[in-house]
């Protein structure tokens, strides 16, 4: 959530951001993206958390934004408006965002003054019945100045219902200044729902997968069933690539141009090139390098490997920490068996090899350009370009075994 309201932000071209955090919170600082952290000790409020951003606005003199970072979906356009609705009159002005919500959520409302400007925000619990059938809610995001915000914060009182230093009090506060809020109001429902259990996180995750599918259809991609596909917020995905059902996205995948992504596949951390084929039920873990018009079958996991043009591993294999040259054919059942229970070790193919079904090649080795491995070879040491390797044991047959076998279990069964 926090990423995608920090990529608004900074689209807008923001100075300055600062992230108001609880203590301990590692994980949400490690997503802030470098920017500034201040820690608010206790949860005492909107307007107390605000409050421990100040010290980092020493010396700024320009427009704040205040955002909650529950609220991930407001778009730039929005962020905009509220800033240059600020603006509409007096410098020490301040505008607020507000959205007509009916039924009403357990949101502030915005009561007007008779000029139409903001005459006071009531949250939810302190609200009389009148108060609380106003349809107009607060979404939380304010834009003032900076000297403002020096002003106003420390006159903030926690008589309330939940003894907390709110910062919707700020309006009723600027105005003893003369200082008049403007309401901005957005139709747009969806970017101002926040996230307070699962099941928000849920929805509004569906809402983020539609936008992001609109946008890959709308840029030249085919999706067969759209509602099926799972993308990330950073995925690229080339023209005239079609994604069949059941296709999930992680992080970082890149597709050019002319991409097939089958059924039931897996992709992160993973750059596809043109006329690659993948799946269906494919994997390609963090790392994966697919070159053009590679062939990825089914049930084939690719792992920190780059495969160059035309390889082609059609099912059942594993790869990982590989390089597999040009033209190369990966068959049924193969593996690189990279991991020797301490380290990672890497297998080097060369180009046109042709690997046989259930081939163990345990790393490090390296394959020459053209060299050919028997299928149910086990192989640990290098081999040479346009040689043959053969590992199997001499076949041993017993005539009649398994007749004397069954005979000898039929009478014990009796």
């Amino acid at each position: 959530m926090l990423t995608h309201l920090l990529e608004t932000v900074e689209h807008i071209g923001a100075d300055k951001i600062i992230i108001v955090t609880a203590p301990d919170m590692d994980d949400v600082r490690h997503s802030a993206n470098g920017h500034t952290i201040a820690i608010q000790d206790k949860p005492l409020g909107t307007g107390d958390a605000v409050a421990a951003a100040l010290p980092a606005l020493d010396g700024f003199d320009g427009d704040v934004l205040v955002l909650l970072g529950d609220m991930p979906l407001l778009s730039a356009e929005t962020l905009t408006q509220l800033i240059a609705t600020k603006h509409e009159n007096a410098a020490n002005d301040l505008s607020v965002l507000g959205v007509n919500l009916s039924p009403t959520p357990a949101f502030g409302r915005l009561i007007t003054a008779e000029d139409g400007h903001l005459a006071h925000i009531v949250e939810d619990k302190d609200c009389t019945a009148e108060q609380r059938a106003v349809t107009l809610c607060n979404t939380g995001a304010f834009c003032l100045s900076a000297d403002g915000l020096r002003t106003w914060i420390p006159q903030i009182k926690n008589a309330n219902a939940q003894q907390e230093y709110y910062f919707t009090d700020i309006p009723a506060i600027a105005a003893k200044d003369g200082a008049k809020t403007h309401i901005h109001i957005t139709d747009n429902t969806t970017e101002v729902k926040g996230v307070n259990s699962r099941q928000d996180l849920a929805v509004l995750e569906a809402a983020v997968q539609n936008q992001l599918r609109q946008k890959a259809m709308n840029a030249g991609a085919t999706l067969i069933d759209p509602s099926s596909v799972t993308l990330c917020h950073d995925t690229v995905i080339g023209q005239d690539t079609i994604i069949e059902p059941n296709v999930v996205f992680g992080k970082n995948v890149i597709l050019d141009h002319d991409v097939h992504i089958k059924a039931f596949s897996h992709l992160e951390g993973a750059h596809v090139k043109s006329g690659a084929v993948i799946g269906p039920f494919a994997r390609l873990r963090p790392g994966s390098d697919i070159g053009e018009n590679v062939k990825i079958g089914n049930f084939v996991e690719v792992k920190n490997a780059t495969l160059h043009e035309g390889v082609k591993a059609g099912h059942l294999a594993y790869i990982g920490d590989a390089e597999i040259g040009a033209g190369t054919n990966y068959s049924c059942g193969a593996i690189t068996a990279n991991y020797d229970g301490f380290n990672k070790h890497k297998t080097r193919i060369g180009e046109n090899v042709m690997i046989g079904s259930n081939v163990n090649l345990i790393a490090p080795v390296t394959i020459a350009d053209g060299a050919y491995i028997a299928a149910g070879s086990t192989i640990s040491s290098a081999v040479e370009k346009d040689a043959l390797a053969i590992t199997r044991t001499k076949p041993k047959i017993i005539e009649g075994w398994a007749a004397r076998n069954r005979k000898k279990n039929e009478k014990r069964a009796k």
